[in-house]
């Protein structure tokens, strides 16, 4: 099976969050091809889950949420994303805004 380029998923994660009325936005842009893709997940300005999609040997991509990043605590997102990007220039960091967006996510992603 082909594997879609990041930028592809990502672009795809914005629009249909656009189109289902939610917000979307870059925040770092990372390899077009294959970079780690890192979704900051809120609804209406309230915190989410950050998602990681990592790659599972019995599933594939998977969507993962990052943990110790959960809930309403914004230094420990702000400090899980500078260690990432440091880590990986290569990352995309990318903030949805939409109802129930980790559920989304795992079906949009599952799309492709």
């Amino acid at each position: 099976m082909t594997r879609l380029t990041s930028r592809f998923l990502i672009d795809l994660l914005c629009r249909r969050t656009e189109a289902a009325g939610g917000f979307a936005t870059v925040l770092a842009s990372g390899d077009d091809q294959s970079g780690v893709i890192l979704i900051q997940c809120s609804e209406r300005g309230a915190l989410g889950p950050l998602l990681e999609r990592r790659f599972a040997m019995a599933a594939g991509y998977v969507w993962e949420d990052v943990g110790a990043t959960a809930g309403t605590d914004e230094t420990a997102r702000a400090a899980y994303r500078e260690r990432r990007k440091k880590a990986d220039p290569d990352l995309w960091i990318v903030e949805l805004d939409i109802a129930d967006a980790p559920r989304l996510v795992a079906e949009w992603g599952a799309l492709a």
